[in-house]
């Protein structure tokens, strides 16, 4: 299945198996970051990894994605799969939005 970039994606463009290949920076980026994570535990455990994992990644993806959707939280979330509750949702559990829907400066909020 081939996936499109961003670009593709607010274009129109269709996506091209070429993007399979962008997948992988990142697959590779989070590789390293583990290994650099297991390598300053020295030999010490861990737990709850998936979620240290999906907290420092679930923040930065969502400020991102909203950020190139300029605030639009509807365009976001379709952007990302999710629907706008979700979206609103995971976006006060990383506190880029308040309570009230405003944003807090952290990030882009319409």
């Amino acid at each position: 299945m081939d996936v499109p970039t961003f670009e593709q994606e607010q274009s129109g463009e269709p996506a091209s198996s070429d993007n399979l290949a962008s997948g992988c920076v990142l697959a590779e980026s989070v590789r390293n970051a583990l290994d650099q994570y297991f390598e300053t535990l020295d030999g010490q455990s861990s737990h709850d990894l998936y979620a240290l994992v999906m907290n420092e990644v679930g923040r930065p993806l969502l400020a991102c994605v909203l950020e190139r959707c300029n605030g639009n939280q509807s365009r976001a979330a379709a952007l990302l799969g999710l629907n706008r509750a979700t979206l609103r949702k995971k976006l006060r559990a990383h506190g880029l939005i308040c309570e009230n829907g405003h944003g807090n400066g952290n990030g882009a909020q319409r």
